[in-house]
């Protein structure tokens, strides 16, 4: 991934959960699209002379020629020149666009012959792979004036900086990983590219900017054949198509309700820590998220493969729906387990202290 020079202009944001449901005829579905770098940020150079910056461009108005096409669907770029656009700039154009996706399209690199695809939503990296590219992604900010200020104080080198950005964007994930997940069949099943997975990082997010996104690595320009690839007439047309129809395809699938074990690769996985709390602290409740979709499902057994009790509550035009309920964290691992036998693969646990979700972590520091 980009060191330093990769300028990650991107802050998966996510507003307005399933705002295609309320739609009326009057309004247009609304795509940002994103193209990377710009200006005095090239992206990261290769020695075979290809600059990201260029082929992001291209694609990107490609893209948009493609949903331009399609009735009802008004596109909106950040930009459309080669030109350095910072952050909080790129958010403002999402806030005012009101945007129902905000899609960033960007090239990888990498120092070996890496190879692939990849497509980014917002979460707490599993691994310390995911957290190295969040951070140099989120490294844009310190080649902006004042960015001291702009920025609060954010530093993209500290993870606990980043955690508290998942916990903000949470209840908008499904539908990121819902339209990454699309992006990548088609770069898999159309183009026979290698599929490197839906995958979680945290990036900064903008204050007050949200709306379902992705960042979109379409190749890695470090590797001769690939960048050759992304750099041709034939690899523009077929990437920018792939990610132009996955969109068209998210649009019309609103109101198709997302089960959470259909959505992630791999499969979500809760952090154990070395030593289980055992003391019990009632205020803190921990369940298990196993779907979550626009449809309204009576919380009956026979709706979850037998599982009891099953709750929901509803964000936006979403419902989630949890297995169990428990203050005791080792009961809740064995309830996720459970779950996960039943098929739900992606199933993983949540926490609420006195009614409000906070992280995890954070709910097992309190246990202790």
């Amino acid at each position: 991934m980009h060191k330093q020079l990769k300028f990650f202009l991107v802050f998966l944001i996510f507003f307005g959960i399933f705002k295609g449901n309320t739609q009326t005829n009057n309004k247009p579905f609304i795509v940002v699209l994103d193209a990377g770098h710009g200006g005095k940020d090239p992206g990261r150079p290769t020695k075979f002379g290809y600059k990201e910056k260029d082929i992001a461009l291209k694609m990107v108005l490609k893209i948009g020629e493609n949903l331009k096409k399609h009735k009802n669907i008004k596109v909106i770029y950040t930009r459309t020149t080669d030109v350095f656009i910072e952050l909080r700039q790129r958010a403002k154009i999402a806030n005012k666009a009101d945007a129902d996706l905000f899609v960033s399209v960007h090239c990888n690199a990498h120092s070996s012959q890496a190879y692939g695809t990849e497509t980014y939503v917002l979460g707490l990296g599993r691994n310390d792979s995911n957290f190295r590219v969040a951070k140099e992604e989120n490294e844009v900010i310190f080649y902006e004036d004042d960015y001291e200020t702009n920025y609060e104080g954010f530093d993209p080198n500290s993870p606990e900086t980043l955690i508290g950005l998942t916990l903000m964007q949470e209840d908008y994930l499904d539908q990121s990983i819902l339209l990454a997940r699309n992006i990548q069949d088609n770069f898999t099943n159309r183009l026979k590219r290698k599929n490197r997975g839906v995958k979680q990082a945290v990036f900064w997010v903008l204050h007050n900017t949200y709306m379902p996104s992705v960042l979109i690595e379409t190749g890695f320009i470090t590797n001769r054949k690939e960048g050759d690839y992304l750099n041709s007439a034939a690899g523009n047309n077929n990437i920018s198509k792939s990610i132009s129809d996955a969109i068209v395809d998210y649009k019309s699938n609103l109101n198709t309700a997302i089960s959470v074990e259909e959505m992630v690769e791999p499969p979500l996985t809760t952090v154990i820590p070395d030593k289980i709390p055992t003391s019990i602290d009632t205020s803190i409740i921990f369940k298990v998220q196993i779907a979550a979709g626009s449809k309204k499902l009576a919380t009956k057994s026979y709706n979850f493969k037998g599982l009891n009790p099953i709750s929901r509550t509803k964000s936006k035009k979403v419902y989630r729906y949890f297995y169990g309920k428990t203050s005791s964290y080792e009961a809740v691992l064995m309830l996720k387990n459970e779950a996960i036998t039943k098929g739900y693969k992606s199933a993983y646990v949540v926490a609420y202290k006195n009614g409000k979700k906070i992280a995890v972590k954070s709910a097992l520091k309190s246990t202790e």
